[in-house]
């Protein structure tokens, strides 16, 4: 069963007015846990870390510490990047396959395909599917607005495709 449906970023668009801020596990800290990705997913997030853009969204890539090659990140606040994270519960969800979920909604960019969650606070969290591993990407709360979070996820775009394989990634939990 596909849960994901392919929507252009027209249709991406509507659901980014939504957000009002972006989402962060890391708001205005210099610190974040790195993922422990398995041994079959870690190489594909060690290429990641090679091919990641050294700016995203006009920001200068300054990675958060303890430094690991499963995150990143870009400016002050940071945009942050974590690759090898386990499977999101609602990347399962049917209410969101079938796009009745209003706290998530999933969509592609730039041959990306994303799932975008409302967190309680109100910001949004993305997280890649279809790949080999699984991709977060968080925005500070001061980084706010669709044409800030569609442009991070097209910055962020190439390097996904070129590391990080289409397919199934672990199913850990």
């Amino acid at each position: 069963m596909n849960f994901f449906r392919h929507r252009p970023l027209g249709l991406l668009a509507p659901a980014l007015l939504v957000l009002v801020a972006g989402c962060s596990t890391a708001d205005d800290s210099d610190t974040v846990t790195a993922p422990t990705p398995d041994a079959r997913t870690a190489p594909f997030c060690r290429d990641l870390d090679k091919v990641l853009p050294r700016t995203v969204d006009g920001r200068r890539r300054q990675d958060p510490e303890p430094r690991s090659a499963y995150t990143a990140g870009w400016g002050n606040p940071a945009i942050i990047l974590r690759c090898g994270i386990v499977r999101p519960p609602k990347m399962v969800d049917p209410k969101v396959a079938l796009g009745e979920d209003p706290d998530a909604v999933a969509g592609g960019v730039n041959g990306v395909e994303w799932l975008m969650e409302k967190e309680d606070d109100g910001t949004w969290r993305f997280t890649t599917s279809k790949r080999r591993a699984y991709v977060q990407v968080t925005l500070p709360k001061k980084l706010s607005g669709p044409d800030d979070s569609a442009q991070v996820l097209m910055d962020l775009a190439a390097a996904v495709k070129k590391a990080i394989p289409k397919g199934l990634a672990s199913m850990r939990y």
